[in-house]
């Protein structure tokens, strides 16, 4: 390789490592600016906390960061990556394939694929509320006069960060990774300032401290692993935004920038306190200097509005792949750069985000009160992920024998769930929130999965096979129009209503008939050879199956130009699309949904995109045939 190869490389791996630290570790990045105020205010019950209380936290944090993060997510679970791409639905979709799911796994794998989903859209809307709330608290450091208008002004910043997502995120994009690298450079230089009041904190790296702490504090001590756990959260995004950065960038960054520079940050908070314990009521600022506190207030608050944009995209992200694989029914998604198929915005989530975002902050209007119902929705989705990760796909991947898998999967799996248990001693105070979240969305994710196989099945009785059908035209003259008429079909072995419909109301049909399976895969992204597969069943008619990747835009024209069939097909405006418009209706439950779930289902069936909308049809070329399907 020349040395102007690899000085490009290095650069190339250069702006991947930056472009990270501006998306993957916003969450995680900002934790410093509550989560040791929250463990040891939890750990004195008000009580200004003693030497033992102070390093006994620090140590819990350094190890939590230790083998939750760097062990558990960077060194093992970002292996489990499905061509490249991460997540709770890459991961899915893994399992799915692992040699050993056996059926009843395959069950229990979409139960947690749909669990792990909805919290993390229950992670989604208390991320953006407690991370831009905690940094515009630092307002009141810089004046008391200013408490009142602390709740008002993170409304305003939240309502520009959701307006403008409306734009995308392509222009400033590039600025985020600088502004987080100046932020954990930061956090580093504070907590440098703070070790050095008192560098006997240093101890703290010894977990027989946070040993002494569980012995010396026992149920207390459980208590304060819930606010603990505030210092890993954002662990999710380090796996689930492997594929726009690869794992390499992200291991290097978290190892070699953010990893040193909160851990310096926590030692440095720990060490203030030690010095002066009247500074636990916001240490995070207290360790700047006056001087300094201003800024800080910035830049802290540009930090949490680009960490919750990242959370932001995030959903989106995993709404787009959600509804590819059958999970959330169609919803409109706008692309908003030329470039990178990545930057989606999906107005339908936003909006509903926003609105629950709004609730929290001004139902719950501090940071200190959120932190009570943050953490458990994003302990149950560690779970998950360990669950799913060691009990099948690294065992695959790795090669792993039953004793090895057990014992990980046990040894991980006894974090998370002791996390998950400290967390849920704060139902009561605002816990229930993030599950009632997640239950909400368990809900409507399981209902369209089973609506959509009732659907599927009904509209099944109403065709005809295919082959008899093609055998039947043959024997009969039938008119023919110039150009192409595709026909969207559910089943590739059945005629699609539509075509059995125009032939029955106009007795005339296109010289080249197109019958057309669009398929969503498990993986994320395909090549140009997977994406069509064709077969010419005579007599003008084709049958093609064409395949997406959850990841992908199911851009239907662009994906059939790589037929060999439509090779020189260039305007769309030489085809008509056929589609079915099916009308649902019920009156009587069926046998595995009550009455109330198919309503609701058919509630999402009529509010849901359409199909042309959702393939990227010419809507001037577009017919629909409408049909009644009663679903029994």
């Amino acid at each position: 390789m020349s040395a102007g190869h690899a000085e490009s490389g290095e650069n190339h791996q250069r702006g991947l490592i930056i472009g990270a630290l501006g998306v993957v570790f916003g969450d995680i990045g900002t934790s410093p600016l509550y989560a040791i105020k929250e463990s040891l205010t939890a750990a004195g019950h008000g009580v200004p906390p003693g030497q033992g209380e102070v390093l006994g936290v620090l140590s819990m944090i350094f190890w939590s960061l230790v083998v939750v993060i760097t062990v558990k997510y960077v060194l093992f679970i970002m292996r489990a990556d499905n061509r490249g791409e991460g997540g709770i639905m890459a991961l899915t979709a893994l399992s799915l394939r692992s040699p050993h799911a056996t059926p009843r796994w395959r069950i229990f794998i979409n139960i947690l694929g749909i669990c792990g989903l909805a919290l993390f859209f229950g992670d989604g809307v208390i991320t953006p509320a407690i991370s831009v709330l905690s940094a515009v608290e630092g307002l009141e450091l810089v004046t008391p006069v200013l408490h009142p208008v602390v709740v008002p002004v993170t409304v305003v910043i939240l309502l520009g960060l959701f307006l403008f997502h409306r734009k995308g995120t392509e222009g400033v994009g590039a600025l985020f990774g600088p502004v987080m690298m100046l932020w954990f450079l930061v956090l580093a230089g504070l907590g440098v300032r703070g070790i050095a009041m008192n560098p006997h904190v240093l101890v703290a790296f010894d977990p027989t401290y946070a040993l002494r702490f569980f012995a010396a504090h026992r149920g207390e001590a459980f208590i304060v692993m819930g606010a603990v756990f505030l210092s890993v959260t954002g662990a999710e995004a380090l796996y689930a935004d492997m594929g726009h950065f690869g794992r390499r960038p992200i291991r290097l960054a978290w190892l070699a920038l953010v990893f040193p520079a909160l851990t310096i940050n926590y030692l440095g908070q720990g060490a203030l306190i030690l010095q002066d314990p009247e500074t636990l009521k916001n240490p995070f600022y207290l360790l700047a200097p006056s001087w300094g506190l201003a800024p800080l207030v910035v830049l802290s608050t540009a930090a949490t509005v680009i960490a919750s944009q990242a959370v932001i995209s995030g959903a989106f992200s995993a709404s787009r792949q959600a509804m590819q694989l059958g999970f959330l029914p169609r919803m409109e998604v706008i692309h908003t750069s030329l470039r990178e198929e990545g930057q989606i915005y999906v107005p339908t989530v936003n909006w509903i985000l926003l609105a629950a975002v709004l609730v929290l902050v001004m139902g719950f209007r501090s940071s200190g009160n959120l932190a009570a119902a943050y953490g458990i929705a994003v302990t149950g989705a560690m779970a998950i992920d360990t669950t799913l990760a060691f009990g099948l796909v690294l065992r695959t991947m790795l090669g792993w024998n039953v004793a090895l898998t057990l014992t990980a999967t046990c040894f991980f799996l006894a974090f998370d769930l002791a996390f998950f248990a400290a967390n849920s001693l704060k139902i009561p105070e605002g816990g229930w929130l993030p599950l009632l979240l997640g239950a909400i969305n368990v809900l409507l994710m399981s209902t369209w999965q089973k609506g959509r196989a009732l659907t599927r099945e009904a509209i099944a009785r109403d065709e005809i096979p295919l082959e008899p059908f093609l055998r039947q035209f043959a024997e009969n003259a039938v008119p023919r129009a110039q150009g192409i008429g595709l026909y969207l079909a559910t089943s590739a072995r059945n005629a699609p209503i539509p075509l059995v419909q125009n032939l029955q109301h106009h007795w005339i049909i296109h010289e080249t008939v197109i019958i057309a399976t669009i398929r969503f895969l498990d993986t994320p992204l395909l090549g140009s050879r997977d994406r069509v597969r064709e077969e010419d069943l005579g007599n003008g008619f084709y049958r093609l199956t064409v395949h997406f990747g959850f990841s992908e835009t199911p851009d239907l024209p662009r994906a059939l130009r790589q037929s060999r069939l439509l090779a020189d097909w260039s305007n769309p405006d030489e085809t008509s699309f056929f589609l079915g418009r099916a009308m649902f209706f019920a009156s009587k439950p069926h046998a595995s949904m009550p009455l109330w779930r198919i309503r609701l289902f058919l509630w999402l069936q009529r509010n849901a995109s359409s199909a042309a909308t959702w393939f990227h049809l010419p809507p001037h070329r577009v017919v629909e045939m409408g049909a009644r399907v009663v679903l029994t």
